[in-house]
């Protein structure tokens, strides 16, 4: 499989702290791949580095082949790239379909207007439709970002990263916060994810990661620990010591 975004040595110090120890990865075509590790592994680190939220200390990222390690968060997002967060981005005074027509009409080039020219715009009327059915937003589709229950919050946040029509998609903590009775909703909407959208999953809901992902890698103290199928990472006995047989899986 060809490889959508890669790292090579990839690192990123606070002072003394190396929060990132030369990270090589690759992330292929088409995947589902986790990344997990106990609490301060590195793990959003090596995200907002991916994502240009910060600066590496070292290293080159790669996405599509072209070096992106110098250019801006923005830049990055028209190149195919988009993330969601552990706390939600969202914008808390407008709506549903006000959110979803705002980042589609970015995407298009028309930015605000879409407000302006709302229903006459070719098109978006009906993305934001097939966006609002596809992660079950019916039922909110005219309520305010802000005071929607947190499950929706969550399935909105990745609705509008899929708006970007993102070739690598990564998810930081989707299920974070969201009550155990809406995570399947959750799950059952990541696993209907476009299957030509490569994703990057952080999670710290193992039952998630074991039933969506098809590769993980773990980080821990910023480096790389191991890596392989679902099956080889669930009974590695390295793996089992510093993270999943732990008592900490925060």
């Amino acid at each position: 499989m060809a490889t959508v975004l890669e790292t090579n040595s990839l690192n990123k110090t606070f002072g003394g702290l190396k929060a990132t120890d030369d990270v090589t990865f690759r992330l292929e075509q088409g995947a589902r791949h986790a990344l997990i590790g106990p609490n301060g592994a590195g793990k959003t680190t090596f995200i907002n580095l991916l994502t240009g939220v910060l600066a590496p200390s070292g290293g080159t990222i790669r996405l599509n082949g072209e070096d992106i390690t110098g250019i801006k968060r923005e830049q990055r997002v028209r190149r195919g790239l988009a993330r969601t967060f552990q706390i939600n981005q969202l914008f808390g005074r407008l709506n549903v379909v006000e959110s979803l027509g705002l980042v589609i009409s970015e995407r298009r080039g028309h930015g605000r207007d879409w407000f302006r020219w709302a229903g006459t715009l070719p098109g978006i009327d009906e993305e934001i439709a097939g966006l609002v059915a596809d992660f079950g937003l019916e039922d909110v589709f005219d309520q305010p970002c802000s005071g929607l229950p947190y499950g929706k919050q969550r399935l909105l946040e990745i609705a509008l990263a899929i708006a970007c029509r993102p070739k690598v998609l990564l998810l930081d903590e989707p299920a974070a916060g969201v009550p155990e009775a809406d995570r399947h909703e959750v799950l059952s909407r990541l696993s209907a994810l476009p299957s030509d959208v490569s994703i990057l999953l952080i999670e710290h809901d193992m039952d998630l990661v074991f039933n969506f992902a098809e590769r993980i890698s773990v980080l821990v103290s910023g480096a790389l620990f191991a890596e392989g199928s679902v099956d080889e990472i669930a009974n590695d006995p390295r793996v089992k010591d510093v993270y999943l047989g732990g008592a900490d899986h925060g």
